[in-house]
């Protein structure tokens, strides 16, 4: 099943040939639209072969179908509305110091896109997910580096996606898929992919990203690799709501059993009183969380051995194990660590680092001070979260400051709230410093399409040769910016 070099070139090769029929923005906001139809009404038959290859559970994944139908259907509007081409025109003006000559600029797709599947997220994060439908928006046709926890899902969403693009005359090509770990390699490295997206690994993702770098020509790569996802709950929330955050907490860390990228990986808890209260309703609430089947046995193999090597180290103790269940399942738990540990170089930085599964770590501080040296020695996180005082977010106290020492750490900053769950909106930022991701894009909402558009200006063109995106007449109906005032 894994696929040849001759056979990613193949691949490769039939997407390039799809650009051209795609390129008409009416047929492909009709095909987004229709490919989220049918894979609507494929629902039981693509949710049991999901189940029955990641075991995440019809509920979870009848709710990740629909979020992938939604993110299509969403990208189809996108493309209709147009705004996402940026186009601005400015006459010429003599008068300007220097002189302005007659300038208009649009975007332009780059060309075919290298997806590769996340293991985690069958339908949203993979073949038809939101590389692929930010892409295939864009005016790029997409070849898909499966992921083999589940080849044969993705072979039946891309045959769905296939056939949603041949009710449009699209090509099949415009949907490549192939298998296997040298096939990937193969992927980013051919000369006729223009750009990848990429989730997984830090480890994997970093090789297929200087793999990009050290092409010929290199590309873009648009990689989310790692998160820790850092928590702060500052003393006056823990003496004001220690049980509900404990429990919160809880929750979130827990949720599809640890498996989701912005899982807290780290909570800053104060020391004393309110502290213990907010450990012991965390230690309550992780405790009544049933055991449960991890993606596959290497992601088993690896969580055991990271729980098991942070719980050695000195001063970590572990109010709820985390660990092995049955043969196949392993149980959720969190260790804890004063935070002073953490504040300079040495061994306990492993506790700095994603562990992905149900564990978390508390690190227990005991002022202000120690809490900042612990968040200034944080790598780039996808997501960092405060937990405030009713006082502290009404303005009272260090709650901005608090917000200016976790902005440079992340993407999106979350206050009062827990990190999973990421909405599929226009503002919505899935992405941050490295090595949360290798570039400064979102590859959720509607940003997610500037990862594979380029700019191209066109300078004194004449009115007969110019795209019809750049015509003073605006043929399209398209928002731009015209000598500096935005037209709708």
């Amino acid at each position: 099943m894994e696929a040849t070099a001759e056979e990613v070139d193949a691949a490769v090769r039939a997407a390039r040939a799809a650009r051209a029929p795609l390129a008409d923005r009416t047929v492909r906001a009709a095909f987004l639209r229709t490919a989220a139809y049918r894979l609507a009404a494929a629902e039981d038959r693509l949710v049991e072969a999901a189940d029955a290859e990641s075991a995440l559970g019809p509920v979870r994944l009848t709710g990740e179908l629909a979020r992938t139908c939604y993110q299509l259907r969403a990208f189809a509007d996108i493309v209709e509305e147009g705004a996402f081409l940026d186009v601005v025109i400015d006459h010429p003006d003599d008068t300007a110091t220097p002189p302005v000559p007659d300038l208009r600029r649009h975007k332009v797709p780059l060309g075919v896109v290298a997806v590769y599947s996340a293991s985690n997220f069958p339908f949203a994060f993979s073949v038809a997910g939101g590389d692929t439908a930010s892409a295939l928006a864009a005016g790029c046709p997409v070849v898909v580096k499966a992921h083999p926890d589940h080849p044969a899902l993705s072979e039946l969403v891309a045959r769905v996606v296939r056939g949603a693009a041949a009710a449009h005359g699209i090509p099949g090509g415009v949907l490549g898929l192939v298998h296997g770990f040298d096939a990937g390699v193969e992927l980013v490295r051919h000369p006729l992919v223009s750009a990848a997206g990429f989730t997984g690994s830090v480890r994997g993702g970093r090789a297929l990203f200087d793999a990009a770098a050290a092409r010929p020509a290199p590309i873009p790569f648009h990689g989310e690799l790692g998160s820790l996802n850092p928590v702060l709950v500052t003393e006056a929330a823990a003496a004001e709501r220690a049980e509900a955050v404990g429990t919160g907490l809880a929750g979130s860390m827990t949720l599809g059993l640890g498996q989701f990228c912005v899982k807290p990986g780290l909570v800053l808890v104060p020391a004393g009183a309110a502290g213990d209260r907010l450990v012991k309703s965390l230690m309550d609430a992780v405790s009544d969380t049933a055991a449960g089947v991890l993606l596959d046995h290497r992601m088993r193999d690896h969580f055991l051995a990271g729980v098991a090597e942070r719980a050695a180290l000195p001063g970590v103790d572990s109010p709820v194990t985390p660990g092995a269940g049955s043969a196949h399942t392993v149980s959720p738990g969190f260790l804890t660590v004063p935070a002073a540990r953490l504040t300079g170089a040495g061994a306990h930085d492993l506790l700095l680092e994603e562990c992905f599964g149900p564990v978390t770590v508390v690190a227990r501080y005991a002022d202000e001070d120690e809490a900042t040296a612990v968040l200034a020695r944080l790598p780039g996180n996808l997501t960092a979260t405060v937990h405030l005082s009713a006082g502290e977010a009404a303005g009272e106290g260090r709650g901005a400051r608090l917000l200016a020492e976790l902005t440079p750490l992340a993407g999106r900053v979350v206050v009062d709230a827990w990190p999973t769950g990421v909405a599929v909106a226009p503002a919505q930022h899935h992405g941050g410093p490295y090595p949360a991701t290798t570039s400064t894009s979102t590859s959720v909402g509607a940003g997610a399409i500037e990862r594979w558009m380029r700019p191209v200006a066109y300078q004194n063109t004449p009115p007969a040769l110019l795209p019809p995106e750049l015509r003073d007449d605006n043929p399209l109906g398209l928002p731009r910016r015209c000598d500096g005032r935005l037209e709708r």
